[in-house]
């Protein structure tokens, strides 16, 4: 394999994750954010307040990208596949 060849393949990997991750950190962060505005605006002080809606947001884009997610592991694991056979 050609160190472009390896250096296009690191790449295509980290947008990947990206592709992956993406949507569920974003969608957390967001979810945070909400909810921490709502805490400071009404005084309540509770630490676990988050964890329930940010599990159900998550949970429900997961839902939601796993044809996305499930597409983007295709498209790699068929990329890598047609490099394992060609020998790089």
């Amino acid at each position: 394999m050609l160190p472009s060849q390896v250096l296009a393949l690191a790449q295509s990997a980290l947008m990947l994750v990206l592709t992956i991750a993406g949507p569920l950190l974003l969608t957390s962060l967001i979810v945070g954010t909400v909810i921490g505005l709502l805490q400071a605006l009404t005084q309540i002080q509770e630490t676990t307040l988050t964890f329930v809606p940010k599990l159900l947001a998550m949970g429900l884009v997961l839902l939601l990208m796993l044809p996305t997610i499930g597409q983007a592991l295709n498209d790699f694991m068929t990329r890598i596949g047609s490099l394992i056979v060609t020998a790089g």
